[in-house]
C-alpha cells in the first residue's frame, strides 16, 4: 500500500525511498516485529481465558510435556499471521500477483490450522479436525496455487520471448539446482507437484512444531534465504550474473519474508523456552504452505528441500516409523517424530531446539550456494 506513495515523488525526496525493495522489506520487517510486541502479551491473555485447560497434551508423548506443557494457550500462530498479513498490506507491492498467491496460500493454511485447534481446545483432546479432511482442503488450496503460479508464469513468458531471444518459458517448467539451464518441461502435471510441494511443506513444518522454539527459527531461517532467492531471480542483472532463470516480480517476496521474519521474532520472545503459548496448527500449517508458495513462485521447489531440510527429515522420520511399525510391529525411533526421539534419549529440550537450530542454519547456507555452483 505505501509503494503508492512514490506517485509524489519527483525522484529525490522521502517518498522515492518506498521504491526500493530493500527499503519496503525493512519497513515490513519493523512493521511485523512491533505488532508482535504490542498484541503478543493481550493476545496470550485472551487464548488463556478462552482456552481454560489449554493445548491437550498427548498422552502418549513424553512425560515431561504433560508437567511442563500442561496448560499453555494454542493457537499463537494468529499473531504471527496478523503481524504478516499487515505488514505485507501495507509495504508489497499490490498489483503483484505472486504475493498475492502467497497470501492465499499462507492464509487458507491458516484458516485450516485455526479450524484444527478450534476443535481440540473445545473438546479439550487431541483429535481435530479428521486427517483427511484437512489434507484434502489443503490439496484445493494448493491446486488453486500451482494454476495460479502456472498462469502468472505463462504471463511472463508472454511478455519476455517477444523481447528475448532463444527465451526458455518457465510455465510448468520444473528448475534443478546446480544444472542451471535444465528445464524440466512437466505441463499440466506441474500443478500436482506444486500441489505436493506447497502441502508437504506445511505438514512438514507442522510435524515439527513440537518443542519450545523448534519449529519458528528454522522457518524464519528458510524464509531469510528463500526471500534472498526470490530478490535474485527478480532481478535481470542477478540473473544474468548467476546464470539462473529470471523471473520478473518476484523480488517483492522478500519483503513478504522479512515480515513473516519480523512476525516470527515477535511470536518467539513468547514462545521461548518456557513458552507462554505454542503457534498451534494455525501457525505451522500457514507458514509451512507460504514457504512452500515461496517455492514455487521462485520455481526453486527443489532448493526447498535443502533449505528446508530440517522439516524433510521430521517429516520422513514419521513416514518411516508408521510403514515400518505396519510392517513388523517394531519401531525404527524411540518415539517419532525425530525430536522427541531425542527427547527418549536423554537430551534436553534446548539441546534438542538448538542444535536444530544449527542444522536449518547450515542447509540454509548450503541452499544459497545452489545460486552459484554449476
Amino acid at each position: 500500500m505505501l509503494y503508492w506513495l512514490t506517485q509524489f515523488s519527483d525522484g529525490g525526496d522521502i517518498f522515492n525511498l518506498f521504491r526500493y525493495i530493500t527499503f519496503r522489506a525493512g519497513g515490513a520487517f519493523f512493521t511485523a516485529l512491533i505488532f508482535g510486541f504490542i498484541f503478543g502479551r493481550p493476545l496470550i491473555n485472551l487464548l488463556k481465558r478462552r482456552q481454560g485447560n489449554g493445548q491437550p497434551i498427548r498422552d502418549d508423548g513424553p512425560e515431561s510435556h504433560l508437567i511442563t506443557k500442561q496448560g499453555t494457550p494454542t493457537m499463537g500462530g494468529v499473531l504471527i499471521l496478523g503481524a504478516l498479513v499487515v505488514s505485507s498490506l501495507l509495504w508489497v507491492r499490490l498489483d503483484n500477483t505472486f504475493v498475492w498467491m502467497i497470501l492465499f496460500v499462507t492464509v487458507s493454511f491458516g484458516l485450516v490450522g485455526f479450524a484444527d485447534d478450534y476443535a481440540k481446545v473445545s473438546r479439550n483432546n487431541t483429535k481435530g479436525v479428521s486427517g483427511k479432511l484437512r489434507l484434502l482442503i489443503g490439496f484445493v488450496i494448493a491446486a488453486i496455487a500451482g494454476y495460479w503460479a502456472m498462469s502468472s508464469h505463462a504471463a511472463i513468458d508472454i511478455s519476455l520471448s517477444e523481447r528475448i531471444v532463444d527465451y526458455s518459458p518457465l510455465s510448468g517448467r520444473l528448475a534443478f539446482p546446480v544444472f542451471k539451464d535444465t528445464l524440466l518441461n512437466l505441463g499440466i502435471m506441474f500443478v500436482p507437484f506444486a500441489m505436493i510441494v506447497i502441502v508437504g511443506a506445511a505438514n512438514a513444518v507442522n510435524l515439527t512444531d513440537g518443542l519450545d522454539g523448534l519449529a519458528i527459527m528454522p522457518v524464519m531461517i528458510a524464509a531469510g534465504t528463500l526471500g534472498v532467492i526470490a530478490y535474485a531471480v527478480g532481478r535481470v542483472d542477478f540473473t544474468d550474473y548467476l546464470d539462473v532463470h529470471y523471473v520478473p516480480g518476484t523480488g517483492e517476496i522478500l519483503v513478504f519474508c522479512a515480515g513473516l521474519i519480523g512476525g516470527g521474532l515477535g511470536f518467539l520472545w513468547y514462545n521461548a523456552p518456557p513458552a507462554a503459548v505454542f503457534m498451534g496448527d494455525t501457525g505451522s500449517l500457514a507458514l509451512g504452505g507460504a514457504l512452500g508458495g515461496i517455492a514455487v513462485a521462485t520455481k526453486h521447489e527443489l532448493v526447498l528441500a535443502i533449505v528446508g531440510g530440517l522439516f524433510v527429515v521430521e517429516a520422513l522420520s514419521v513416514i518411516i516409523q508408521v510403514l515400518y511399525f505396519k510392517r513388523t510391529g517394531r519401531r525404527v525411533f524411540l518415539m517419532a517424530p525425530i525430536h522427541h526421539h531425542f527427547e527418549k534419549k536423554g537430551w534436553s529440550e534446548p539441546q534438542i531446539v538448538i542444535r536444530f537450530w544449527i542444522i536449518s542454519l547450515i542447509l540454509a547456507l548450503i541452499g544459497l550456494a545452489t545460486l552459484k555452483v554449476r
